[in-house]
């Protein structure tokens, strides 16, 4: 791939990422940051409605196209993976954000059915988003992918141990592609701390100022502070960067927090 200098505008020009999880919250908060640096992108997720609305907002069919299906559905993966070449060429860039935690809980009490779901999606499918597109594209032309973890990947998360234990996963498999796929292709991950969206809301709800205290930075996290540091590690900036996990936590385990 064409070094780019570093620092601002135009690092991501003729190049195109594909984002899973992106019709909303830090999916498309990455989608915006690559368009605005000049990138194309299809963004996918579940519901074909919030994702048009998310297409108009990252400036129509000339900068973004979106492909609805279920995340961990090969399927979908591999429609979607095709639609983004047959409408810009190629897929330079992959970013794994699609991710749920549907329970609460002790893990000792977890059902298991609610724990293979959560596996499928967080770990399964963002290996086979990977294996997609590396088939269809990078395989030939190289490229990049980031993982979305999560600080409970790191440590134990009491309540969300299994979400955790996934995302653990998610970090380990980054690191297994990024000595499997160099040198053309590098594998990076990014693990938050609580991220302002709606699917953390139960993180934070109705005490934002009480969580955020918690915080060395005293504030939560924002898409935008996910999306630059993805644009990093993307980017030709990063280009000696991989199998690397950047922690965007705003201070928090380094006071013992997650």
């Amino acid at each position: 791939m064409t070094h780019r200098a570093a620092g601002g505008g135009g690092r991501f020009d003729g190049q195109v990422a594909l984002i899973t999880g992106a019709s909303r919250g830090i999916g498309l908060g990455i989608a915006t940051r690559l368009v605005a640096e000049g990138a194309r992108v299809c963004i996918t997720a579940r519901n074909a409605e919030p994702l048009e609305q998310a297409v108009a907002e990252l400036g129509g069919p000339e900068h973004a196209i979106a492909v609805a299906g279920k995340g961990d559905d090969l399927e979908h993966q591999v429609a979607a993976v095709a639609a983004t070449v047959d409408a810009f060429g190629t897929v330079d860039h992959l970013v794994n954000n699609t991710g749920i935690n549907p329970v609460h809980g002790p893990l000792i009490d977890i059902d298991l059915a609610a724990a293979q779901k959560i596996f499928a999606v967080n770990v399964l499918s963002a290996l086979s988003w990977s294996q997609q597109t590396y088939r269809a594209v990078m395989k030939d032309r190289g490229g990049s992918i980031v993982n979305v973890a999560s600080v409970a990947g790191i440590k134990p998360a009491p309540g969300i141990g299994f979400y955790g234990a996934s995302k653990a996963m998610l970090i380990h498999l980054t690191e297994e592609l990024a000595v499997e796929l160099g040198p053309s292709i590098r594998v990076n991950a990014v693990a938050p701390a609580v991220v302002k969206t709606t699917f953390a809301k139960a993180l934070y709800e109705g005490r934002e100022d009480e969580v955020a205290s918690t915080y060395p930075l005293k504030r939560l996290g924002e898409p935008a502070d996910i999306a630059s540091a993805v644009a990093f590690l993307l980017s030709e900036d990063a280009s000696w960067v991989t199998g690397r996990t950047l922690v965007l936590d705003g201070g928090l385990t380094l006071t013992g927090g997650v």
